[in-house]
């Protein structure tokens, strides 16, 4: 017996009230926005700029020991890591600790430094320190640039692709889910004040790629019910399509939201706010797949009248599917 989430046929009216979706979604993203303008976001040390200490030992690195020697010290956020290196051997354990830029300091001082391994060799007497090294404000401020800057470029490239391999109107329909989702999941984290670090960028792009697929399969059922069924209005093409790709979304919503629970339970620390940031973004990104890119889609209309020659009849790649 297989496991159905979703009936085999499904006739659920999707745009009976489509512009209160939109209007959902506007006023979501607006809250979203005065959160962050009011909150602001918790930058990690990668945008914060700090200090990277690489430790090793012969005892197994205990992370919750190491961290609770260094609570004493007030250093801010602290993150500490078991790493693995080829070159030290099977007894030598190397630890990765990175400690948030202190108020005032360009770069570690040497106090600090000695502060650390004295609080760490407390617990562990043959820590050393094998390397430190030190990430400026300057610095930090070229990542964030950098962050925004991959973040945009993703959006352009997916409005390209998609305008290409449907239409404007398709591609500003997925445009627009992809900014709800990123514009959401910048709120929440303003919200709950989680650290925002590299990894949450990388989250991010992760969100555009998986939003993106989803609201791709919609579209191209879209496109090929709009061929097959001709004197159907837009709004029944376009719940019939969601309809028939419905068991597929939820079926891989779910099951990808079953793996990250259980990574956010039992990962740790180290990834947590990446999987957090994951969890949101399939959850608003199959919600914006539906009800954002489709209810788009539905206001600016769409060619109907394809008895008319297509453009790019006479191209090679006209008909294949990517």
């Amino acid at each position: 017996m297989r496991l159905k989430l979703v009936p085999k046929e499904t006739k659920f009216d999707f745009f009976k009230g489509w512009k209160k979706w939109l209007g959902l979604s506007a006023f979501m993203m607006l809250l979203s926005f005065g959160s962050f303008m009011a909150f602001g976001l918790n930058f990690g040390i990668d945008f914060r700029g700090g200090t990277t200490i690489r430790t090793v030992s012969a005892q197994p690195v205990d992370v919750a020991a190491y961290r609770g020697a260094l609570v004493p010290l007030e250093l801010g956020d602290v993150t500490i890591t078991e790493v693995f290196d080829p070159q030290f051997e099977a007894d030598h354990n190397v630890a990765m600790i990175r400690i948030q830029a202190q108020e005032g300091e360009e770069a570690a001082t040497a106090d600090m430094i000695l502060s650390v391994q004295t609080a760490l060799q407390s617990v562990v007497p043959d820590v050393t320190f094998d390397a430190v090294e030190s990430v400026g404000p300057k610095v930090s401020g070229e990542l964030i640039t950098s962050a925004v800057l991959s973040v945009v470029l993703a959006i352009g490239a997916v409005l390209v692709y998609i305008w290409l391999r449907f239409e404007w109107q398709f591609a500003l329909g997925a445009v627009a889910a992809l900014v709800h989702d990123v514009i959401l999941t910048i709120g929440v984290f303003s919200v709950v004040q989680i650290k925002f670090d590299l990894a949450i960028i990388a989250a991010l792009l992760t969100i555009v790629g998986y939003s993106l697929n989803d609201t791709v399969v919609v579209f191209d059922r879209v496109r090929e019910n709009l061929r097959k069924f001709k004197k159907l209005s837009l709004p029944d093409v376009l719940n019939l399509s969601i309809n028939g790709t419905l068991s597929r979304t939820v079926m891989t919503s779910v099951t990808t939201l079953l793996a990250l629970i259980a990574l956010f339970v039992l990962g740790g620390d180290v990834i947590r706010g990446f999987v957090f940031a994951m969890i949101w973004g399939v959850i608003v990104g199959t919600y914006s797949s539906v009800f954002v890119a489709s209810s788009i889609l539905l206001y600016l209309g769409v060619k109907r009248d394809w008895s008319k020659p297509d453009n790019t009849a006479g191209n090679q790649f006209a008909n294949v599917d990517a």
